[in-house]
């Protein structure tokens, strides 16, 4: 699958890819920097993620484009990381990611790029797998498969730290989200980091696994979200309120007991490769944010400037904020706030709560 980087940390490719991106950065500049009235976004398969595909489906994100005049295009991807890539590059407008992975892929490539709805944040979504294992103390030694440097990588570093141990203690091994339960099934893994639906499934299908750690211990931390281009979102502000008027109107439609609940729900469930109860069960480990005025206060609150402090720290000590970083100030990050962490003047990670705002007080 061709990508515009990968994330193995060879300098080579990390040098050519840097020069690659920042290409295609000037043309992104030039090309969104202006008034559009058609835009593309892109998401993958996840618990908080699931109302995208109900919203494209049935038309809810069609009423919302409608209503503002443009037309928004909805493609999923079965490549979470590969998603992000083609962001970065040109690709899309918006994109589904995580905070850290929106700091590391396309912030520290040079896109500006703004959380337009923080939906929720994983608690208890991503978990730390052991084969015949009775705690966590039991990884030392053993391979762990994971997604390297992404967010699993950060999780399982706090988990390590947590309790006492380092990434010494362990060897991460590389390792795509689309294989993640096979390769757990083979005899040769014997430790994996995943996110659900994929940690649902090794849990139900390997009778010798156990979950020794989940992400509910890190509360806040691992953030799933909708990022946008900051100069798409600028410059056409009607993209942005599309997006969270569409969002809003698809969680409220999924919650509670009623038959249309869940049918909505179902068939995010299907879609999702799971049924109703599973699917139920990954919203129970998942804290969505179902209300705008909710979202707005979890955006707003200064706990996010610590969480995301923790996770920049993390990725400077990878290199994914660039191998000649001299601190993790290198990429300046903007709060809803004004508070910014890192270089003020070169800010490419922003937390906008405007949008959400908008629509708690009924403006959208």
């Amino acid at each position: 699958m061709s990508t515009i980087y990968t994330r193995i940390k060879k300098s080579a490719s990390r040098i050519v890819s840097t020069l690659c991106v920042a290409t295609c950065v000037l043309g992104v500049n030039q090309a969104y920097a202006q008034e559009r009235d058609s835009f593309k976004i892109a998401w993958s398969i996840y618990a908080g993620w699931m109302p995208w595909a109900y919203a494209d489906d049935k038309g809810i994100i069609d009423k919302w484009a409608d209503k503002y005049g443009i037309e928004i295009e909805v493609v999923q991807m079965n490549d979470y990381i590969e998603s992000i890539n083609q962001f970065t590059a040109g690709e899309f407008d918006g994109c589904t990611m995580t905070n850290m992975d929106a700091l590391t892929i396309p912030a520290a490539y040079g896109v500006d790029t703004t959380g337009l709805i923080l939906g929720d944040y994983s608690n208890g979504n991503d978990g730390l797998v052991l084969k015949n294992a009775d705690s966590i103390e039991d990884i030392k030694g053993r391979n762990v498969n994971l997604v390297e440097l992404s967010v699993s990588h950060y999780f399982l570093a706090r988990a390590l730290d947590m309790n006492g141990m380092s990434e010494r203690d362990v060897t991460v091994v590389n390792t795509s989200d689309a294989d993640a339960v096979s390769t757990f099934m083979t005899n040769d893994v014997t430790a994996a980091a995943v996110w659900n639906p994929q940690l649902g499934i090794i849990l139900e299908r390997a009778e010798d696994a156990t979950e020794v750690f989940t992400s509910a211990e890190i509360p806040g931390e691992i953030i799933d979200m909708m990022a946008v281009k900051t100069e798409v979102l600028e410059a056409n502000p009607a993209f942005g309120k599309a997006l969270v008027g569409a969002w809003f109107e698809t969680l409220s439609l999924m919650q509670g007991d009623s038959e249309k609940a869940k049918e909505a729900r179902t068939y995010m469930a299907t879609q999702a490769g799971t049924d109703l109860a599973g699917y139920d069960a990954q919203l129970d480990d998942t804290m969505l944010f179902y209300t705008p005025d909710s979202a707005y206060e979890f955006v707003s609150n200064k706990d996010l400037i610590g969480f995301m402090d923790k996770v920049r720290q993390f990725s400077f000590d990878k290199g994914l904020l660039g191998e000649a970083s001299p601190s993790p100030d290198v990429v300046g990050m903007e709060f809803d706030d004004g508070t910014v962490l890192g270089d003020k003047s070169n800010i490419k990670l922003r937390f906008d709560g405007s949008y959400v705002k908008m629509a708690a007080e009924g403006e959208l």
